[in-house]
C-alpha cells in the first residue's frame, strides 16, 4: 500500500517557513531606496524570520541563505483603496454600520489568480473595505496580498484588523449620485453620528470620574466607620437600653450610602465612532464634490483629535491648503474615464494628486476601491505623467499609506527591524521599462522572475 496521497496534505500543515530553522535571505541591490529621496549604493539586505535585520555594506550570507542580486530595491507597494478578496456580497451591501468588521468579509479561497497578479505589479499590502458604497462602511483591515499565506494562515496575513472607519457622501449608488442638497445631508448625517459618539464618550469619561469619586468616598466613610465602631457600638447599647426601660421601640440607625454612579447605557455604533473622534481610527471618506467637502471640513473641524482621510475627492484641489494645514491625506485615483464615468468623477482632472502634493498635502495613491491592486504601479506612473514628483508618487504607495494606516512601524520604508516587504526592479521602480524580479512578503520569496 502506497502512501503517497498523503504527501500533499502533510505539505498543506507545513508552516510557511520554520521560525526555528530559518536561514534567511540576502539581497544585493546596486541602490537601495530606504524612502523616498534617501537611496544608498551598492549595500545589501539581510532578512530573517520575515524581518530586515540589517541594511549596509558587506554583509555576508549567513549559511544556507538564499542570496539575490537586483539593481534597485524599495518597500512593498501599499493599495490604500482595495477590495481584493472580499465577498462581492459584502463590497455592495448599502446596510453596513460602525460595527460590521470586513475582517470578516475576507473570502480566503477566492481571487487568487488576481492577488498573484497584484504581487507581480509589487503590491504586498492592501487596506480591504465592506460597504464599499454605504453610508458607513464599518472597520476596515489592513492583509497581506500573498494567496499562500491568506489560505494557510489568515490571522497572519491580517496586519490590522481595525485600520479604519470608512464613510461616504454624495457617491453614485444607483447610477448617479443625488443633487447638491442630497449630499450636503449626507454630510451633516454623518456629522451628527460623530456628534452622537462624543457625547457618549465624554458620558463614559463623566462616569469613570463619578465612579472613581465615589469609590475614594466609600473608602473614606468605611474607614471612618470602622475607627468609630466601638464608640458607636457603645451609643446604641446606651440607646437601646433607655428604650427598654422607658418601654419605647428602639429603632436602628441605618447607615446611608451614597448612590453608586450609573453606567451609560452601551451602544455599540456609538462606541466604534467614539474611537474616531478620540483618534485612535482613523475616518476615511469617500467624497468628490465641491459643496460636500466644504460641508466636511467645515462639520468636522471641531472634532480636534479626529484624523480625517478623504478618499476620492475629485474636486479636492479647491480645499488644498486646508487639508495640508490640518494635516488630511488624500487618496487619489488617477485613472483616466471614459463617458461611462460615476458622476462624481465627471470633473476628475488627473494632476489632482499633483496639485495637493504642490500644496503640501500627504497624497496617497489607491486603485479606487476595485479589486485592480494590480494596476497601482502603473497609476502612480500615471500620476507622474501629469506632474507629480516621482518621489512622491513612490511615497504615495509605499510610506504615506503605512503612515496613515499606522503602519508606519513595520512596512513602508527599507529599515532595520521591519516587515520584509521588498521588491527588486531592474530599474527605477515607476519606469515604464522597468521589470520587477523578486517580490518578498513577510521575508519570504513569493514572485522570482530572475
Amino acid at each position: 500500500m502506497t502512501w503517497s496521497w498523503l504527501i500533499p496534505w502533510l505539505g498543506a500543515l507545513t508552516p510557511l517557513f520554520p521560525q526555528d530553522e530559518d536561514p534567511g535571505v540576502l539581497i544585493r541591490a546596486e541602490r537601495v531606496i530606504v524612502r523616498p529621496g534617501e537611496v544608498l549604493e551598492d549595500v545589501s539586505i539581510l532578512i530573517q524570520r520575515g524581518k530586515i535585520l540589517a541594511v549596509g555594506a558587506g554583509l555576508a550570507a549567513p549559511a544556507g541563505a538564499r542570496v539575490i542580486e537586483g539593481d534597485v530595491v524599495c518597500a512593498g507597494f501599499f493599495d490604500a483603496w482595495s477590495q481584493l478578496g472580499l465577498d462581492p456580497g459584502s463590497v455592495r451591501d448599502l446596510g453596513t454600520g460602525p460595527t460590521v468588521r470586513t475582517l470578516d468579509a475576507i473570502d480566503a479561497w477566492s481571487d487568487e489568480a488576481l492577488r498573484n497578479e497584484a504581487l507581480r505589479g509589487g503590491v504586498t499590502v492592501s487596506r480591504l473595505q465592506a460597504g464599499m458604497k454605504a453610508s458607513i462602511g464599518g472597520i476596515g483591515t489592513v492583509v497581506r496580498t500573498d494567496p499562500e499565506l491568506v489560505v494557510q494562515r489568515l490571522e497572519d496575513a491580517v496586519l490590522l484588523d481595525d485600520a479604519c472607519v470608512a464613510a461616504t457622501v454624495g457617491v453614485s449608488r444607483f447610477g448617479r449620485a443625488g443633487d447638491v442638497f442630497d449630499r450636503v445631508s449626507e454630510v451633516d448625517k454623518l456629522a451628527g453620528q460623530l456628534d452622537k459618539a462624543l457625547s457618549y464618550y465624554e458620558s463614559l469619561l463623566e462616569y469613570d470620574d463619578e465612579l472613581a469619586e465615589w469609590t475614594t468616598k466609600i473608602a473614606e466613610e468605611a474607614k471612618e466607620l470602622e475607627k468609630d465602631f466601638k464608640k458607636a457600638k457603645k451609643a446604641r447599647d446606651k440607646d437601646l437600653e433607655e428604650a427598654e426601660e422607658k418601654g419605647k421601640e428602639f429603632k436602628e440607625k441605618r447607615y446611608k450610602e451614597d448612590k453608586k454612579p450609573r453606567k451609560p447605557k452601551y451602544d455599540a455604533d456609538s462606541a466604534v465612532l467614539a474611537r474616531v473622534v478620540n483618534g485612535e481610527l482613523p475616518l476615511v471618506v469617500e467624497a468628490h464634490g465641491f459643496q460636500e467637502l466644504k460641508r466636511l471640513l467645515a462639520a468636522t473641524a471641531k472634532f480636534d483629535r479626529l484624523r480625517l482621510v478623504i478618499a476620492g475627492g475629485s474636486q479636492a484641489q479647491h480645499f488644498a491648503q486646508e487639508l495640508a494645514d490640518r494635516h488630511v491625506p488624500v487618496i487619489c485615483w488617477p485613472v483616466p474615464l471614459g463617458d461611462g464615468r460615476a458622476s462624481e468623477y465627471e470633473e476628475h482632472d488627473l494632476g489632482l494628486a499633483a496639485e495637493l502634493a504642490r500644496a503640501g498635502v500627504d497624497v496617497v495613491i489607491g486603485s479606487g476601491g476595485t479589486d485592480a491592486a494590480r494596476d497601482l504601479r502603473l497609476l502612480a506612473a500615471l500620476a507622474v505623467g501629469h506632474g507629480l514628483d516621482p518621489d512622491a508618487a513612490l511615497r504615495a504607495i509605499t510610506q504615506t499609506p503605512a503612515e496613515v494606516f499606522d503602519l508606519k512601524a513595520r512596512l513602508g520604508t527599507v529599515e532595520r527591524g521591519k516587515d520584509a516587504d521588498l521588491l527588486v526592479f531592474d530599474g527605477d521602480p515607476l519606469a515604464a521599462t522597468s521589470r520587477i524580479r523578486f517580490v518578498l512578503s513577510g521575508g519570504r520569496v513569493v514572485i522570482d522572475n530572475p
